[in-house]
Parts: C-alpha cells; structure tokens; sequence
C-alpha cells in the first residue's frame, strides 16, 4: 500500500512574476543593467512562513520559460514546496519592474495574458484543501481575470465547512482595477475570510473608513482582523479584543513585499499557536528587513534571531534597532538567493508594514 504524501500545512494561491531592477540603483531610464528578483504576493508569503519554520507550499501557473524556471528555483532554495505549479505552455510568465527615479517609487507590471491569469476553480482539484491548517490568498489575484475572481470565490465565499482557515490579506492594486469595482468585490471577500490583514490607508480608500476601529465595524464577524497603519503601527481585533503593537523605526530602500512580510511573521506566529503581541512583533519584524531591501523576498537572518527580536517586551521593543541580516552573528544555513542585493539605506523613515 502506498503512503500518502504528507503535505504543506499551509498553501500559498497566486501569481509569482519576474522582477527586474536597476543593478545600481539608478532609475529604469539611466540603468544600463538590471538585476533580476522574484515577487509575488502569495510567494513571497510562502519564503516568509519557511524561513520561519513552518512548511509552506505555493502553487500558480508559470509559463514555459527560463522565467518560470527562475521562479521556482529562487522558490525552493527559499524551502518553499512547489509540487502542482502548473506550466502552460501558451501563456507568458509575467513581468513587472521597479523604478526609482527623483525619489519616488514606482512599479510597472507585464502581467497581462500571463499564465497564472488562466487560474481557475478546477485547479483547486487536486491541491488537499481540507487537510491544510491555513490557506492564504490576497484580493490581487480577483482583479487578474474572471476565473481568478472566481477561484476565490470557490476557496472563500462558496468553501465547504470542513475546509481549514483562509487568510485574506486585501492588497488592492489601483493599477489592476477601479475602486468602484473593487471596493465592493473585496469587501465581500474579506467578511468570507477567517484572518483578514488589510491596510489602513487601503481600507479607507476602497471603504471609506477612517481608523482602525470603522475597519472592524465593517468586519464584526471576522475572527482575527490585522489593520496596519504604516509607520505608526497594526492593530489585531480579536475575541479578546483590540491589541495594538507600534512599528519599528527603519531605514526604507523599497516597501513593496512588506506588507507580504508582515502577513507572513503574524501568521506564522498564529500557527505556532503564539500571543497576539508576539505575532504583530514578529510582522513588523519581517516587514522591518524587506523595508530596507530592493527585492520582495529580503535576506533575513537567523530564525532563532527573528524570534527572540518578537519576543521582546514592551520596553525593549520600544527601542529596538534590527540587527544587519549578513552579520555572521544573525545568519544560518538557510540558503538564500543569489540575485538579492545587500539593503543599502537610502533615506530614513518611520515605516510600519
């Protein structure tokens, strides 16, 4: 009799794309080499949730490319399992770049008619929905195509009773739809969620609230709700009630794949069953070193060292300065990728996830 295979305990569902950024720090315009990274919400999740212990699966379609091969390469270095990835061989991996020009950041995406746009309800057969602990997903894959809205729809709003937790982090791109259309498309999806994380600043914009509490009002069935307020701090409404954590001070490089980071150090905390306190720490904490890289997915150090740096009290935590993620005192043998530039601050702020 054969065995069957145990799998992930949590699944990542969404696009991965190719990234590509000035090698020197200069703008898209100037640059005359581009180092090439890989992001993508939910994978960028899944290298989170695996540098921190827990064993984390991606799946998505990839195009028949050296691109799709970067992908899961860089993905499975970062302990990431990728066993049902789908290649389409008529569709494109997709692309986006990232520029810094005149101080401000900017994001430009080739994903139109990629591969991981044809996901759909029937590629949920297959993937063991109901042994996971945790499937997570994020409101970016609705707005690629009709059947990704309607794969969320399936493992959100129509999931069978005996499937496990789904966290939905909101993550609205203008560039990908209106808040007209998406404001009341991701409402629906958020209230259909177990966790919810969700941006302050992106809360009000697509539904018009203005603090952390007119979130929850919108949310009051919600089991855990992550509102994060960018420099200042998140707040986690629970059964317990409100708890809020205040962000770290950091030197910001590139804060797209932070907001990612951050939902991977709360859930990773949630899975091993931690305090609410320690799991926002330990979010800011993830967010904190992906603030101060160019990549999505940033060099992190040590396991042990990101959660002792969560396991801080109020008092430490207050003053806390995250340690260089190279130093020989912070790293482990987890292997890291071989594309990631070294964080190189240039401007400091107060930053939150």
């Amino acid at each position: 009799m054969i065995e069957p295979v145990e799998i992930a305990e949590t699944l990542c569902i969404g696009e991965t794309m190719l990234l590509f950024v000035p090698a020197s720090g200069e703008s898209l315009a100037a640059a005359s080499e581009l180092a090439a990274h890989i992001g993508g919400a939910e994978s960028n999740m899944a290298a989170g949730l695996a540098q921190l212990g827990a064993r984390a699966e991606w799946f998505s379609r990839l195009g028949a490319d050296p691109h799709a091969e970067r992908i899961l390469r860089t993905l499975r270095e970062r302990g990431v399992e990728t066993p049902q990835v789908v290649t389409d061989p008529t569709r494109p991996t997709g692309l986006y770049f990232k520029d810094h020009s005149s101080g401000v950041n900017r994001v430009y995406y080739y994903r139109a008619g990629s591969a991981a746009s044809a996901l759909g309800p029937s590629d949920l057969a297959g993937l063991r929905l109901s042994e996971r602990r945790l499937v997570h997903v994020s409101g970016i894959t609705a707005a690629l195509s009709a059947s990704c809205d309607a794969l969320l729809q399936s493992v959100l709003v129509e999931r069978a009773a005996s499937e496990p937790t789904v966290s939905f982090d909101v993550n609205y791109r203008p560039a990908l739809w209106s808040v007209e259309v998406a404001g009341p498309r991701l409402l629906e999806l958020a209230r259909a969620a177990d966790i919810v994380i969700v941006g302050r600043d992106e809360a009000e914009t697509l539904w018009g609230t203005s603090d952390a509490a007119s979130v929850r009002a919108l949310f009051p069935d919600v089991a855990a709700l992550v509102v994060k307020d960018a420099e200042f701090g998140a707040t986690h409404f629970g059964a317990a009630g409100a708890t809020f954590v205040p962000a770290l001070r950091v030197d910001v490089v590139e804060s797209v794949g932070a907001g990612d980071a951050f939902a991977a150090g709360y859930l990773a905390a949630w899975l091993d069953g931690d305090d609410t306190a320690t799991a926002l720490r330990l979010g800011h904490v993830m967010a904190g070193y992906t603030l101060g890289a160019v990549s999505d997915i940033a060099v992190l150090p040590s396991r042990s060292v990101l959660r002792a740096l969560a396991a801080s009290t109020d008092a430490e935590w207050t003053g806390l300065t995250l340690p260089d993620a190279m130093s020989s005192e912070t790293t482990d043998s987890h292997p890291a990728d071989s594309n990631q530039a070294n964080s190189h601050p240039e401007k400091e702020a107060t930053h939150g996830a």
